[in-house]
């Protein structure tokens, strides 16, 4: 049996669990189980690969690493910023592009995302996992920094 895969926290916040995130998609575990982080609003922040990869999705406001056959890592920065058309999002990655994890993939400001009406919640996804496969690492209402562990997936 191999070891378990340590999921990083992308940005740094306060952790909540994916029952709290207010989209039915995440909040329900559609995609798979996870925690959110209700980032920092402190400006610019830089959001990182929660692990080793590839980067097979990139979009302005989400991003999918993938470690091998079984782990795949969503990062999706705030709801309904899809609608943001990548409006205040910088990239500092491609997809194909292999990272580690804690190597910055994109730069945003949940504050602006916040003030233009939208929630700045990010959903950390074990994307197709069960929800007894993960261990969280920190419980919800926790303060967390961005590349600190925040659950392990087996």
């Amino acid at each position: 049996m191999s070891e378990p895969l340590t999921v990083l926290a992308p940005v740094s916040g306060v952790v909540r669990a994916m029952a709290d995130v207010p989209d039915p998609v995440f909040g329900g575990e559609l995609v798979g189980p996870g925690l959110a982080i209700d980032p920092v609003r402190d400006g610019v922040v830089d959001a990182i690969a929660p692990i080793d990869g590839t980067i097979v999705k990139l979009h302005a406001h989400a991003f999918v690493v993938t470690a091998d056959a079984q782990h795949s890592a969503l990062v999706h920065l705030g709801l309904d910023t899809v609608q943001l058309g990548g409006a205040g999002f910088t990239l500092h990655a491609k997809e194909g592009d292999v990272v580690k994890a804690g190597d910055v993939v994109v730069s945003w400001n949940p504050a602006e995302v916040e003030a233009g009406g939208r929630s700045p919640m990010c959903p950390v996804v074990a994307l197709d996992a069960k929800r007894e496969q993960l261990t969280e690492l920190v419980t919800a209402g926790a303060d967390i920094r961005s590349g600190a562990a925040l659950f392990e997936w087996s």
